[in-house]
């Protein structure tokens, strides 16, 4: 009896694990695909970025800083190893996603229904998902 509790407590922790797997990586490949794909708009200037950084009063240059180290943030991320490193992009990615955020509220740029405050903050939230839901190997 005791033995066959043992096998089920053991066959639950394992699907336990095996979901947190599942949701960790879903939700670290689309937080790493957004920063990727951000990146490598700002990088090339698509998609508005060049008006949209000019309108709240930075210099164009930020989009080659900030579109940098977003495509390096974003292959850090889903890289086997370097827990440190990690740790450092998802400081990183919460700063400037907030730091975007409240750029456009400084800048009274709400978008359509706020969707310019409300965006940064959602992938925000993904980022702090991502950390909260990182296997022991990944931990410091």
């Amino acid at each position: 009896m005791a033995m066959m509790i043992g096998a089920e407590a053991t066959a639950k922790a394992g699907i336990q694990f095996r979901g947190k797997m599942i949701a960790y990586w879903s939700v670290t490949l689309l937080l790493a695909s957004t920063v990727m794909l951000s990146g490598i708009g700002q990088l090339m200037k698509f998609g508005g970025n060049l008006e949209l950084v000019t309108s709240l009063g930075y210099p164009i240059y930020v989009l080659t800083i900030l579109g940098m180290w977003k495509v390096l943030g974003a292959i850090a991320l889903v890289v086997p190893g370097f827990p440190r490193l990690k740790e450092w992009v998802y400081a990183g990615i919460f700063f400037v996603m907030t730091g975007a955020a409240v750029s456009h509220a400084f800048a009274s740029d709400y978008g359509p229904y706020g969707f310019s405050i409300i965006l940064p903050l959602f992938y925000a939230a993904l980022n702090i998902a991502s950390w909260a839901l990182r296997p022991k190997s990944r931990i410091l």
